[in-house]
């Protein structure tokens, strides 16, 4: 796996860890009342798109190791381009429903890397 490519999976891992840290003992109330909240947390799911479409492009192989990676990436292009649609329902649904999984695969997936050379 080239460098770039294990940045990437950590970029997504490190945006997925900040997402949970932001919306710990918050609700889906306080979710759609914070502003602040909310930009975070769209801009590292923005991030987390991005960085495993761009994955996609430069190791297909270890990208196809990410399930559902074409929905992520969906989510991405419709957070930075449909901005004015964005459903906050869905978003908290994927946050609590699809990170937690998504965070354990890029951490297996992280452990699995060759060494450094």
């Amino acid at each position: 796996m080239p460098s770039e490519a294990a940045k990437l999976l950590w970029d997504a891992s490190r945006a997925a860890d900040k997402v949970t840290a932001f919306v710990r003992g918050q609700t889906f109330d306080d979710y759609l009342r914070n502003d602040l909240l909310r930009s975070a947390v769209e801009r590292q799911l923005e991030v987390i798109g991005e960085a495993l479409a761009q994955l996609r492009r430069l190791d297909p192989v270890w990208a196809q190791r990410i399930p559902e990676l074409h929905r992520i990436v969906g989510m991405r292009n419709v957070l930075v381009h449909g901005y004015a649609s964005v459903d906050d329902a869905l978003t908290w649904g994927v946050v609590e429903g699809h990170l937690p999984a998504l965070r354990e695969r890029l951490s297996v997936l992280l452990q699995a890397l060759p060494p450094a050379s």
